[in-house]
């Protein structure tokens, strides 16, 4: 079985920052394209930023220049840098990573979110 945990999301000021981090688990051979999505209240949710195994990176518009997203190969972890944060922020923020497990199959695997609340 393969475990997404996210972390690291909390209350903040606007202009303040977090780290999510997203820690990968269990039967995995080998984790391709991890991603950062985020679900505010009342709206569909969006991809926020993505990180391939190669290291190629691609963000939403409105967080260019703002998140910074990374990933440790070596520790099955994925990470969110998020400065100068918004109002328009505030969601609960999943990653998901494309992954092959040790039984050779490829698939979507999800973590459980993690709230982010921006608010003075």
């Amino acid at each position: 079985q393969v475990q997404l945990v996210e972390s690291g999301g909390g209350l903040v000021q606007p202009g303040g920052s977090l780290i999510l981090s997203c820690v990968a688990s269990g039967t995995i051979s080998e984790i391709y394209t991890m991603s950062w999505y985020r679900q505010a209240p009342e709206k569909q949710i969006e991809l926020v930023a993505t990180i391939a195994d190669t290291g190629t990176t691609n963000y939403e518009d409105s967080v260019k220049g703002r998140f910074t997203i990374s990933r440790d190969n070596a520790k099955h972890t994925l990470y969110l840098q998020m400065n100068r944060l918004k109002l328009e922020d505030t969601a609960i923020y999943y990653c998901k990573a494309v992954l092959m497990t040790t039984g050779r199959r490829v698939g979507n695997y999800w973590g459980q979110g993690t709230q982010v609340t921006v608010s003075s």
